[in-house]
């Protein structure tokens, strides 16, 4: 089905944006595992999974609209080099890819791609209420009691 160039254009966005989440989790996830911090490291591996099938989702409806699926483009990765700082960067990132959901649910409104919008809604809650929200979780556990003792708490 030839799809809207608009839609398939911002669908590649999304995809280079949760590429790019996935890189940095899996960065970020075998790090934790060097530094064995064990139940960071599989909660990073649980978001990077998650993260490959957002990219998958994407992938196949950007196919299916006969568009060319860019699975080469990143944007940074942001590698931390402390656990506090590594939550930080993920919160971040995870940040920009729920805003540019939104931005592209509001754009497949437009152009009347209810199907993509629906996808997109999904990927919508899925990381603001599991990845944004567990990661601000964690963010305020250090304020509350301290880097070193949630450190402990995690391996």
């Amino acid at each position: 089905m030839q799809g809207n160039q608009r839609i398939i254009d911002l669908l590649n966005k999304q995809l280079t944006l949760e590429l790019t989440s996935m890189d940095q989790y899996l960065v970020h996830s075998k790090m934790y595992e060097d530094w064995g911090i064990n139940k960071l490291h599989e909660q990073l591996s649980h978001e990077y999974e998650e993260e490959l099938g957002h990219a998958k989702l994407l992938a196949e409806r950007i196919l299916f609209l006969e568009g060319k699926a860019d699975t080469i483009s990143r944007e940074k990765v942001n590698v931390g080099t402390n656990v506090k700082e590594m939550l930080e960067f993920d919160l971040a990132a995870e940040r920009i890819v729920a805003a540019s959901l939104r931005e592209i649910i509001t754009a497949c409104e437009q152009e009347k791609d209810y199907i993509s919008r629906e996808i997109l809604e999904v990927l919508l809650v899925d990381t603001e209420m599991d990845h944004i929200y567990w990661i601000e979780q964690h963010l305020g556990l250090i304020d509350k009691i301290g880097l070193q003792n949630y450190i402990q708490s995690q391996m």
